[in-house]
């Protein structure tokens, strides 16, 4: 069992930053493949970056060179820095982890980030 506990969400300006952290327990966080995902109100969870164990680095079209997911697999965390915030990336972001070899999932319970006009 892995629990995924977010946290470093909050309100920022349009313009602004954020940092977001997920903090994993267990002892397969280097093995897995780690995610950020988010939803909006009113919408579908969408995907937002992902990280392999090996580093390799997967985004959405959109958050392209505004957000950066790291991991520190040292410390069981994983970041997603955010930077030039639009109110199109208000949601609750969540952190997903997929553990291999089972493939078994696990989800955060979540972080909000508002960001206004």
């Amino acid at each position: 069992q892995v629990q995924l506990v977010e946290s470093g969400g909050g309100s920022v300006q349009a313009g602004g930053s954020l940092t977001l952290s997920c903090r994993a327990s267990g002892r397969t966080f280097s093995s897995s493949t780690m995610a950020w995902y988010r939803q909006a109100p009113g919408k579908l969870r969408e995907y937002v970056a992902r990280i392999f164990n090996n580093g390799q680095t997967n985004y959405l079209e959109s958050v392209k060179g505004r957000f950066t997911v790291s991991r520190d697999d040292a410390k069981n965390t994983l970041t997603l820095q955010m930077n030039s915030l639009e109110p199109e990336d208000t949601g609750v972001y969540y952190c997903s982890s997929v553990v291999r070899p089972s493939l078994d999932v696990y989800w955060g319970q979540g972080t909000q980030v508002t960001v206004s006009s």
